[in-house]
């Protein structure tokens, strides 16, 4: 996730306050701000359309915001009541004098959901090798985002790989943030670049196509990483305890659901139909099976104090942790610690 300007996210929020209707939302209603919307966060998704929201009362109003800066907006312009993006946008926020942030309350994911591809007939994930990318290109997203930053630790702590702009004078690795996010796959398809990080369903639906070749999944390479978290504002926590309770609920039947051994690939596709109807079958399936395979799912909702350190060494490692922050001022585990 890119940094954040904390005046213009309060400036933004302000605003929105200003001109929002002042008409009150059903009680029962619980609006949800998602950064994407991926394949990534399965068990939300299964939740909403197995019902289970419903049966504990609530009704879910699901919104896709296109990046984390308007995650935050949305939930300081109250247009939101729960967020969910990456964690690393608080710390972000909260670097730059943010200090009534958004708190944490649970993890979706555990680890990168990013997938290494490289070019077919070249490239073969039962050969590949971390250390046989030196003198590469990579696309790796955006600067300051986390498929990035994952992969850079992983080149440079697990493998001694340097990572620079241009390869020569101690760079090992050309390492490419300069694209555009949206650009980033459409460029390795049109030919830039040895290799590519993907979410699902791009990386899979670039090995159907023939266009790429998923090597390695950067989620295998660093585990327990809180990737992707649901937040809310303090004074909403604070006023809705018994609805996150709830949330809480609704959500771990989604993640039990969708990593049970005993679900059919047809009860799987159909539990997620309804939020990708316009992904093949086979695409909804392979993805969520690439992301079981690896862990991406949390088993446990709980953000650890040891998860928050290792995210905090990515930062660090990426030059985009200006200060540490305390765990203990921005994670509530109460509600994640209750569906244990």
């Amino acid at each position: 996730m890119k940094k954040i300007s904390i005046l213009l996210v309060i400036f933004i929020g302000l605003f929105s306050v200003m001109m929002a209707s002042c008409g009150k939302k059903s009680d029962n209603v619980l609006r949800v701000s998602e950064v994407t919307h991926s394949v990534f966060y399965a068990p939300l998704y299964v939740a909403i359309n197995k019902g289970y929201f419903k049966d504990e009362g609530l009704e879910i109003e699901l919104t896709n915001a296109g990046g984390s800066d308007a995650v935050l907006t949305s939930l300081t312009s109250n247009s939101a009541d729960i967020g969910l993006m990456g964690p690393e946008s608080t710390i972000f926020v909260r670097n730059n004098g943010m200090k009534d942030a958004p708190k944490i309350f649970a993890q979706l994911t555990k680890c990168d959901g990013s997938f290494l591809v490289g070019r077919p007939g070249v490239d073969n994930a039962d050969t590949f090798s971390w250390e046989n990318l030196a003198g590469a290109h990579i696309i790796a997203g955006r600067r300051g985002g986390m498929p990035a930053m994952t992969l850079q630790y992983i080149l440079e702590k697990n493998y001694n790989l340097k990572t620079g702009a241009e390869l020569g004078d101690g760079v090992d690795v050309k390492f490419d943030t300069s694209i555009a996010f949206d650009m980033v796959i459409p460029t390795f398809i049109a030919g830039t670049g040895n290799y590519c990080t993907m979410f699902e369903p791009s990386a899979s639906q670039c090995v159907q196509d023939n266009t790429g070749v998923i090597v390695a999944a950067l989620g295998d390479e660093v585990k327990d990483v809180p990737y992707t978290c649901f937040v809310a504002n303090q004074k909403f926590i604070n006023n809705n305890s018994d609805k996150i309770e709830k949330f809480m609920r609704a959500l771990k039947k989604g993640y039990d659901y969708i990593v049970d051994s005993a679900r059919t690939d047809e009860e799987i596709v159909a539990a997620l139909k309804p939020s990708f109807n316009t992904t093949s079958d086979s695409l909804i399936l392979s993805s969520v099976k690439n992301y079981i395979k690896i862990g991406a799912y949390a088993d446990s909702f709980v953000l650890k104090q040891s998860s928050w350190d290792v995210l905090q060494e990515i930062m660090d490692n990426a030059g985009e942790l200006k200060a540490r922050v305390n765990y203990n001022d921005v994670v509530i585990t109460s509600f994640a610690n209750a569906v244990e």
